[in-house]
């Protein structure tokens, strides 16, 4: 034996020897169920006194990678080398339970799992059917669209400036007034959402906002530390420091409510007297049936109002370019912001949409699109009038994507979620939206083809008329 620990070391000899037999066992020199040398012999061969032997032995058995067979001898353990491999290991589950991410609720993860399964019938999907994508539009403008070598490079932190003059256009039309200045292109209005989270709000604000709504199923406010709290339009007991009002005035994301004009400007009114500001999320704004009030933004004449926008409901979600709108010092605090975190969004997709906007592509195709949502929308009404007037009701819808569907029992629950994944139907539960809804569905008739609508209402019927069987 050519190694003999060092009294010279700064480590003491138990230590030495100790390291010493792992990494024996570690390179395979000693493998699972080898004999090891007596304890006599090793403290002979290694110059020490046995009792120092004896201490390595039983602190490598207190590990578990030796073990003793009595009147046998000692052995590298059956499960010495995983022990070895998860002492080698980071502790990565200590180091994401100590991280800013916040898991999603269990709902919300198995819906991202199931929504990439084709055989299940996705009646709350937030995106458009394939069939409804603009794809041989998209494909044509692919070919006359001009692209250069600056196109296709990361783009400036705002955003390609074409791209922002064009939206500030779009926006005209909408009756809100912006500059290029004022705009910040991002990676889909979520991103939107995240950016302004982090980017321009205090930890620990308060966030207030109308049940039901989306921004109860993301964790972005969460995640920031943030308090949500849902307020009735006459409750006047809010804070005024640290808070701010979120709101989808226009297409409510999940009702599909539009507000008035007349609510529209008390909102504005009692925030602007409370300074608190608001952000205005529109993106299904350009999908209404008829023409809807203005945007809140389009009364905003002191910055009171971040305004997020996007293409991911109209064109394709694929695309994932959306925008802010807000005075521009924010701007370029999350001009900044979003550079740390992704340097920019696709420059390629910026282009599609630059030129969708610019040619009048895309007013082209919201003509078509609203006209086929609408049907989709009657037909499902049709169905739901047919199958689950006597069990359910709803508001017919005003566009969008969505049917508030309620149910006059408070059925829609977790099992009930559950059970109708094993018949491989897909909802989004009220309570996603608002934790003590057990009531309502978001029912999609923008996804699904006509076809499998048809069977995923079915199924659905049958399970809730069961459980209303079972609760009666």
């Amino acid at each position: 034996m050519d190694w003999k620990p060092q009294r010279s070391d700064s480590k003491t000899l138990f230590t030495q020897i100790h390291d010493w037999m792992l990494s024996h066992i570690e390179r395979g020199d000693w493998p699972i169920s080898m004999r090891l040398p007596s304890q006599r012999k090793l403290a002979h061969d290694l110059g020490v006194n046995r009792s120092t032997i004896v201490q390595v032995f039983e602190e490598l058995k207190a590990e578990g990678i030796l073990e003793t067979i009595h009147g046998s001898g000692t052995y590298v353990s059956s499960n010495g080398w995983e022990l070895l491999l998860a002492r080698k290991q980071p502790n990565w589950n200590a180091h994401m339970q100590n991280s800013l991410y916040t898991p999603n609720v269990e709902t919300i993860q198995l819906i991202n799992e199931f929504e990439q399964k084709s055989e299940v019938l996705r009646l709350g999907t937030g995106e458009l059917s394939p069939e409804l994508l603009p794809l041989t539009k998209l494909r044509q403008s692919l070919t006359e669209m001009v692209l250069t070598e600056e196109n296709i490079r990361y783009s400036s932190p705002k955003g390609n400036i074409q791209l922002r003059h064009a939206v500030a256009s779009h926006l005209k039309k909408k009756g809100i007034s912006a500059f290029p200045e004022n705009i910040l292109i991002v990676s889909g209005a979520l991103q939107a959402l995240q950016l302004i989270s982090y980017g321009i709000l205090a930890q620990h604000s308060t966030v207030y906002y109308s049940a039901p709504s989306y921004v109860e199923s993301i964790q972005s406010f969460q995640a920031a530390g943030m308090k949500l709290i849902p307020i009735e339009a006459e409750d006047r007991n809010i804070a005024k420091k640290n808070a701010f009002f979120y709101t989808i005035p226009t297409l409510n994301n999940p009702s599909g409510t539009i507000m008035s004009e007349k609510e529209r400007s008390a909102l504005m009114q009692r925030c602007r007297q409370d300074q608190i500001p608001i952000v205005e999320d529109d993106v299904y704004g350009d999908l209404t049936f008829t023409d809807p009030p203005p945007p809140l933004k389009a009364m905003d004449t002191s910055g009171q109002i971040v305004y997020v926008g996007g293409m991911s409901k109209t064109i394709s979600p694929g695309l994932r370019i959306g925008w802010i709108t807000a005075p521009e010092p924010i701007i370029n605090s999350l001009a900044d912001l979003k550079m740390q975190l992704d340097y920019g969004s696709s420059g390629f997709s910026q282009e599609i949409v630059t030129y969708w906007l610019q040619s009048g592509l895309y007013e082209t195709h919201l003509t078509s699109l609203r006209t086929t949502l609408q049907k989709r929308a009657q037909y499902t009404e049709t169905m739901l009038n047919e199958t689950f007037a006597d069990i359910a009701t709803w508001e017919s819808p005003k566009g969008g994507f969505y049917i508030w569907l309620r149910f006059n029992q408070p059925i829609i629950k977790k099992d009930v979620f559950k059970e109708l994944l094993q018949h491989n139907v897909l909802i989004n539960p009220g309570y996603l939206y608002d934790q003590k809804d057990n009531h309502h569905i978001r029912l999609s008739y923008a996804y699904e083809s006509l076809e499998r609508l048809v069977i995923g209402l079915a199924r659905l019927n049958k399970v809730v008329r069961k459980r209303l069987l079972i609760n009666h």
